[in-house]
């Protein structure tokens, strides 16, 4: 079974801000994100990071976005971030 892949690429400043609210949001996301599988956070070069969000299907990660930041956990890591860089969408092989 495929999945959905949202690959944000992001700059955050306040990497400590960042990293502090990084659980909250997670808890928002499995509370009130259906179809949110997994995330994983990784640091990358001048302050850039890329989140790799897995959504059981497109429909879920869309309703997702939809949402935006509607929870206090999400929204303190979305205030965290500086720059939004890209933001791609792909499905497993």
């Amino acid at each position: 079974m495929s999945t959905t892949v949202e690959l944000t690429r992001f700059r955050a400043a306040r990497s400590d801000e960042l990293l502090a609210a990084r659980p909250a949001m997670l808890a928002d996301f499995r509370s009130d994100r259906a179809g949110f599988l997994d995330a994983r956070l990784v640091r990358l070069a001048d302050e850039e990071w890329l989140d790799i969000v897995e959504w059981r299907s497109a429909a879920d990660f869309a309703a997702s976005r939809a949402k935006g930041a509607n929870l206090p956990g999400i929204a303190a890591f979305f205030a965290s971030i500086d720059e939004l860089v890209s933001m791609d969408e792909g499905v497993t092989a």
